[in-house]
């Protein structure tokens, strides 16, 4: 998949009413629903953490301040110096949120709870989880869920990619 392709999945991921622009309410929706996910308080410290980094990243994002992003601004955005900066952060701190063991990696039931309160498609968390369990020890760590998603992104290619989107959302949006 390449990245625009990519890019796009993600766009339309956060773009949860899917009216073309990404609201500050719909991004910082994220955080909210991976809380009421793992059942953590809005107090709770690792909750507090992932709503003031997704904060940050939203004023990253919505560059101009208007409240909202397209597609072509988030395009302009996105890429792997603003994934490495910015979102990394922010994905690190979801995952935490998803962890609820706090053991450092999430085994499929947070792996499914986590990719469904980001509007991932559910159906596809499974085979998402498999493809990023490549030793099948039924976990996946931090590292490996965000160098996945990094390498998604930036249309590198990931097996977590193309697994949640392997059943037309692509190919709905343009892609190969």
């Amino acid at each position: 998949m390449d990245q625009t392709t990519a890019q796009r999945l993600v766009f339309a991921m956060l773009d949860a009413d899917g009216d073309g622009v990404v609201s500050r309410d719909e991004y910082m929706a994220r955080t909210r629903n991976a809380a009421l996910a793992t059942g953590r308080k809005e107090d709770d410290p690792l909750v507090v953490t992932a709503r003031t980094l997704g904060e940050q990243a939203w004023a990253s994002m919505d560059a101009d301040g208007d409240g909202g992003m397209t597609f072509d601004e988030y395009a302009a955005w996105a890429g792997a110096e603003a994934f490495d900066t910015v979102c990394a952060p922010v994905l690190g701190a979801l995952f935490d949120l998803a962890d609820t063991d706090g053991n450092g990696a999430l085994k499929l039931s947070e792996f499914t709870a986590l990719r469904t309160a980001l509007n991932n498609p559910v159906v596809n968390a499974e085979a998402a989880f498999a493809a990023l369990d490549s030793d099948g020890d039924g976990r996946i760590s931090r590292a490996e869920y965000i160098a996945s998603i990094r390498a998604h992104v930036t249309g590198e290619g990931s097996s977590m990619g193309e697994a949640l989107y392997s059943t037309g959302t692509a190919e709905a949006l343009g892609g190969k």
